[in-house]
C-alpha cells in the first residue's frame, strides 16, 4: 500500500510538469464523435458456444465462436444500466443493448478514453421515459478533454493504480460474500416447517404509470423499477426520489412491510431482485411489484435472494432483449414459513452477516467506500483541466 502512494505522488509530479510543458496554454476540448466512433451491438441467439465473452449492460451473458471486435474498446450501455462501463482489450462480442467504440489511437488512448467516459455523470444524458437510455446522438456530442498522449500514459498509471488498490479489496469482500452466500443459503434450508407458495401467504401488488421525467425535487416518496437493483440494497427506509402528490393519488402504493421486486431487467441476477421496504408509504412504478404479507419483512427478502431462488428465476425467466418472469411462476415460489419467532432469530443472524459484507460504516465495506470516494476525487482532478482556447 505504501509503495502505491510513494508511487502516485512521484506520477502526479510528473503530469503537473509535463502539462507545464506540453500544453501550457490548455488542453483541447472534444466532442466524442471526433475522437471515437459508436457502434451497435448485435443479436448472439444464433452463434455457436465458444470462448468468446457476450456482453450486456450487465456483463457477460454468455460465450460464443466469433468476435464482434478485438482492438482495446469501451462498451457504453445504450439500454438499461447506463453507468456500466467496460474497459475491452481483448476479443467479444456485445448485444444491442451496448454500445462499443473504435477508438482514433491517434488522439486518444482506449484505455484514458475509459477514465474520461467514467468520470462523466451518464445519468443525466438518460433519454428513456421508463428504461434509462443514451442515443449514439447524445453522446457523439459530449465534450471531453484530449490532452498530448504523453499526458494521458501518465494519468492512466496513477489511475490504474487506484484501481488495482480498489480490485485488491473487492476480491477480499467477494470472498467474504460467498461465505456469507453460503451460510444464509444454510440458514435458509429449513427442515421440518411447511412449505408454502408465495401465493399462499401474500399478493403481488403490481405497480403503475411512473416514469422518470415525473420525479420532483420534494413530495411523496417513490421506487422505480430500475432503482431497485442500481440504487438500493438490500433493505430501504426512504426513497431517493419523489413525485407530486397530485400524481401520487393515481399511482399504486407500496406499504411498510412489503417486499418490493423487479419484474423486469437486462439479465437473470436483477430480475425479481427484492427489497425489503421498511418505511412508510410509497409509489411504485410499473415493471415492478410490492409483495404483501404477514410474515417478517426481512426474512421473506433473504429468501428471494438465495441460490434456491436464483436457480428457480433462471429457470422461469423469458425474453430476448429484456427478461421478465410471469406473475403466476413467482407466486408458485415455495419457501419455508417457520413461527415468527424463528424468522426473526433467523434474521437476527442474517443481519449481522449483512452488515459485514455491505455496511459502508464498518470493517472492510467502509474501506472499500473510502478507496472508491478517494478514486472518485483524483480521478476528477486528473481529468479536469484548463481548456484551450485557440
Amino acid at each position: 500500500m505504501k509503495y502505491h502512494f510513494n508511487y502516485m505522488t512521484k506520477t502526479l509530479n510528473k503530469i503537473e510538469k509535463l502539462i507545464a510543458e506540453l500544453c501550457p496554454n490548455g488542453v483541447e476540448l472534444k466532442t466524442l464523435g471526433r475522437v471515437v466512433k459508436i457502434k451497435n451491438g448485435r443479436d448472439w441467439k444464433n452463434l455457436s458456444n465458444g470462448d468468446i465473452p457476450v456482453y450486456g449492460t450487465g456483463g457477460v451473458m454468455g460465450h460464443v465462436d466469433t468476435f464482434a471486435y478485438d482492438k482495446p474498446t469501451v462498451l457504453i450501455p445504450r439500454k438499461g444500466s447506463i453507468t456500466n462501463i467496460f474497459y475491452l482489450d481483448k476479443p467479444f462480442w456485445n448485444v444491442d443493448t451496448i454500445y462499443y467504440t473504435e477508438i482514433d489511437t491517434k488522439q486518444i488512448v482506449p484505455k484514458f478514453f475509459y477514465y474520461v467516459i467514467k468520470n462523466i455523470d451518464l445519468e443525466k444524458l438518460d433519454t428513456g421515459s421508463g428504461r434509462p437510455s443514451l442515443t449514439q446522438a447524445i453522446l457523439d456530442k459530449i465534450k471531453i478533454p484530449v490532452p498530448p498522449l504523453a499526458v494521458q500514459e501518465e494519468i492512466i498509471k496513477i489511475l490504474n493504480c487506484f484501481t488495482e488498490l480498489e480490485a485488491e479489496l473487492e476480491a477480499e469482500l467477494e470472498a467474504r460474500k460467498k461465505q456469507y452466500k453460503y451460510y444464509r443459503d444454510d440458514l435458509l434450508s429449513i427442515n421440518n416447517v411447511e412449505y408454502k407458495a408465495l401465493r399462499e401467504i401474500g399478493e403481488l401488488i403490481r405497480g403503475n404509470g411512473l416514469q422518470k421525467k415525473d420525479f420532483t425535487e420534494t413530495g411523496v416518496g417513490c421506487i422505480h423499477y430500475g432503482q431497485i437493483y442500481t440504487y438500493y440494497g438490500t433493505f430501504a427506509d426512504s426513497t431517493k426520489t419523489f413525485v407530486s402528490s397530485e400524481l401520487a393519488k393515481k399511482l399504486k402504493k407500496a406499504q411498510k412491510g412489503d417486499v418490493l421486486i423487479a419484474g423486469v431487467s437486462e439479465n437473470i441476477e436483477d430480475i425479481c431482485k427484492p427489497l425489503g421496504w421498511l418505511g412508510g408509504e410509497i409509489c411504485i412504478s410499473g415493471d415492478m411489484f410490492a409483495f404483501r404479507h404477514k410474515q417478517n419483512t426481512k426474512f421473506i427478502t433473504y429468501l428471494l435472494q438465495t441460490t434456491n431462488f436464483h436457480k428457480y428465476k433462471e429457470r422461469y425467466a423469458q425474453g430476448a432483449k429484456v427478461t421478465r418472469v410471469k406473475t403466476t411462476k413467482i407466486l408458485d415460489y415455495k419457501i419455508p414459513v417457520p413461527l415468527i419467532e424463528e424468522q426473526e432469530r433467523i434474521v437476527s443472524i442474517l443481519d449481522k452477516f449483512e452488515a459485514l459484507v455491505n455496511d459502508i460504516s464498518i470493517g472492510l465495506p467502509a474501506e472499500l467506500s473510502a478507496r472508491r470516494q478517494q478514486y472518485e476525487y483524483y480521478r476528477n482532478k486528473l481529468l479536469t483541466f484548463k481548456e484551450y482556447v485557440g
